[in-house]
């Protein structure tokens, strides 16, 4: 986070907002996993090994939106982006993470609501990989097609592990061990890397504007 906020600096103006959306989504999953590891460590001393599973979703809700947001406000920063873009993707979001937490809350029957998310994870796939969002990027700078093309693959493979988490940690042969170390894993990967992507493509491209001139 701390890293994200002092290279603001040191970006083009167009890229400082996408800038402070990385430092947001590790910022905030910071805050969160303090008080995480703290509710797994006192219920595994309590021999319950209970999830934090709220919350974990109460994080996702503030990063997965913002992660989502940023292709928009990559795009929209050369001009490739309309409202209506934002707003569909945003929207997946929410129904993805809402029928998540329904689901692993036991609030609605846990398949089904993995079913609708995963159903909502394939629509924000196909925007980046085929729909408005990709044709969008292609026609932008270099660095502007190598964020969105790394942050898609992120988006792509990077969070495919969750499903898999909820998988093992729902029914009756639930694993919290197992799903718990995928999620961190797949937090820490995914909000990490897609941090990183976002400032080494601001950096190259930023440099290849100052070349230019």
């Amino acid at each position: 986070t701390v890293f994200f906020i002092m290279e603001r600096n040191n970006v083009a103006a167009k890229w400082k907002t996408s800038m402070t959306v990385a430092a947001l989504v590790t910022g905030v999953a910071w805050y969160h996993y303090t008080y995480m590891r703290e509710h797994w460590a006192l219920s595994y001393a309590a021999g319950e090994g209970e999830s934090p599973l709220v919350m974990r979703y109460i994080d996702w809700l503030i990063t997965v939106p913002l992660q989502v947001a940023e292709f928009y406000l990559i795009l929209a920063a050369v001009g490739a982006a309309t409202a209506m873009l934002f707003w569909r993707l945003f929207g997946a979001s929410l129904v993805m993470l809402i029928a998540g937490f329904l689901g692993e809350a036991e609030k609605a029957p846990e398949m089904p609501m993995l079913i609708v998310g995963c159903a909502a994870w394939a629509y924000i796939i196909y925007e980046v990989w085929a729909g408005d969002a990709k044709k969008g990027a292609d026609t932008t700078s270099e660095g502007t097609q190598f964020a969105f093309k790394a942050m898609a693959l992120i988006l792509t493979f990077g969070w495919a592990i969750y499903p898999i988490g909820y998988f093992l940690g729902t029914g009756e042969d639930a694993n919290t061990d197992a799903l718990n170390i995928l999620y961190n894993i797949a937090d820490v990967v995914n909000k990490t890397a897609f941090g990183l992507m976002v400032w080494y493509a601001a950096t190259m491209d930023t440099k290849a504007a100052s070349s230019e001139e």
